[in-house]
């Protein structure tokens, strides 16, 4: 694992994702994002965490939560194809999950416990994937996917939505 996923290895919807990761050591990218963003999360003021930008959007609860769980779906998809899992995988719909998430009673100490738990667990996971498995490549929401790119659209996600909390969340 040396370089970043061609294009042939996710569909086209994931290049936004995919393209924001400038470096090629995707293991060293997680780890010092989790630093930024743990420090970024710890410097939004408390009462900011409830607040929506416009109607019907996500509160920044929600958005963290919603960075989480998709961390966590494309977690397990890397694990099943890296174990060789031919299954094809379901796609999911996000908008779906936020109402059932109960973010409105989280805490932001608590939010950001599961984010560190979780990109823990995601870094540990792929640290243990062998070179033939970073390669391995399945299909999910009916396209192929390979592990490494699901490793950059973590990232990339993270990333994305961080750039949206601080355009408009933020920036008043």
């Amino acid at each position: 694992m040396n370089k970043k996923p061609t294009k042939k290895e996710y569909a086209a919807y994931y290049a936004n994702y995919i393209n924001q990761i400038v470096g090629d050591d995707i293991l060293k990218i997680l780890a010092q994002r989790t630093a930024k963003s743990i420090a970024f999360m710890n410097d939004i003021a408390e009462e900011k965490w409830d607040f929506r930008y416009a109607a019907n959007k996500w509160s920044i609860k929600e958005l963290y939560i919603h960075i989480i769980d998709t961390e966590r779906i494309m977690a397990y998809r890397a694990l099943r194809i890296a174990r060789n899992d031919n299954t094809h995988l379901a796609g999911y719909e996000q908008d779906d999950y936020i109402p059932f998430s109960a973010a409105e009673q989280r805490s932001k100490a608590s939010i950001i416990a599961e984010y560190e738990a979780v990109r823990q667990a995601t870094i540990t996971l792929f640290q243990n994937f062998t070179p033939e498995m970073w390669k391995r490549i399945g299909t999910a929401s009916g396209w192929p996917i390979s592990v490494l790119a699901l490793a950059y659209i973590i990232v990339g996600h993270e990333k994305h939505h961080v750039k949206v909390l601080k355009e408009r969340y933020l920036s008043s």
